[in-house]
């Protein structure tokens, strides 16, 4: 078998928990909690695979700033290789103030990702050669049709932007094995004012669309038919940032073990689950142990 290797800029999260309300400009408000954490995004599915004792390879940009000190030493507790493409320039990591307030969150963000140059896709396809699986992300979708012509399975998240939409990601969908939205996303990529009718419309690219359902579990669809898979019960959602991230990395990690998209989709509940019980996309997490005690506990 091979690993899983994905590109993906790495965010590194400021995050002020237990605010009583959101400044406004010239006030100062102090949180009653602070943490700084390893950020979302397909790094933090690949974290989250390592810690499920995958071979799991993070492709980014890690300069010298203090930031990405940070991240390489939470990359290597959690036993995920990193491969740095970065070759000088502007601090390569993405840091964001989160402050959560009242069940919502603000965020305020700073840098920009690196441009992936003709060296620098070279470079990615010679650190990919021999993967298994790749999560995909919208960017350079050369890099992804080489990839799918090595045999290499794709896994597709957008993300909400507000200009989503199948005629931007016709592309992407088509070389996806799966995709994996939430309903809000799934309903604006295809203009379904329903999930089921969003998958429903999802079958002219994947043989298997899957819907996120938040709390309520998650829809898939084979064969015409539709099923829901009810969510993990009991968890209190202390903070879902990073729950998408969590899910692919359950999702994918069925995957490695060629499960059909049922047992997939349920891994995936796991991971999710475990994630909003915690601040920070990664702090909540399960060993494949668990992971395993928990899917005979609940679906077995």
């Amino acid at each position: 078998m091979g690993f899983v290797g994905g590109l993906g800029t790495v965010n590194v999260d400021l995050i002020y928990t237990d605010i009583p309300r959101l400044p406004r400009p010239g006030e100062e408000i102090y949180a009653g909690g602070f943490g700084m954490y390893l950020g979302g995004g397909i790094p933090a599915t690949l974290v989250n695979l390592g810690r499920l004792g995958l071979d799991s390879r993070v492709l980014t940009f890690l300069g010298e700033d203090r930031f990405s000190a940070f991240a390489r030493e939470a990359f290597e507790a959690a036993g995920t290789r990193v491969v740095n493409l970065y070759r000088g320039g502007d601090m390569p990591v993405v840091v964001t103030s989160v402050m959560v307030c009242g069940g919502d969150r603000a965020f305020m963000s700073y840098g920009r990702p690196p441009a992936i140059d003709a060296e620098t896709r070279a470079r990615l396809l010679e650190a990919l050669d021999g993967a298994d699986i790749v999560p995909m992300q919208p960017g350079d979708i050369g890099l992804y049709r080489a990839l799918k012509q090595r045999g290499v399975r794709l896994v597709f998240d957008t993300g909400w932007e507000d200009d989503l939409s199948t005629e931007k990601y016709a592309d992407y969908l088509e070389l996806a094995d799966y995709y994996l939205p939430n309903r809000v996303e799934a309903m604006k990529i295809t203009g379904a004012d329903s999930p089921e009718a969003a998958a429903r419309r999802l079958e002219r690219w994947l043989a298997c669309p899957v819907v996120k359902l938040d709390g309520e579990g998650c829809l898939y669809r084979e064969n015409g038919v539709t099923r829901v898979i009810p969510p993990v019960p009991g968890v209190k959602a202390v903070d879902t940032t990073g729950a998408g991230d969590a899910f692919m990395a359950g999702f994918i990690y069925g995957m490695t073990g060629r499960e059909g998209v049922e047992r997939c989709v349920q891994y995936g509940n796991i991971t999710g689950a475990a994630c909003v019980r915690a601040v920070g996309c990664l702090t909540g997490y399960v060993t494949q142990s668990e992971l395993h005690d928990t899917w005979k506990r609940i679906y077995g």
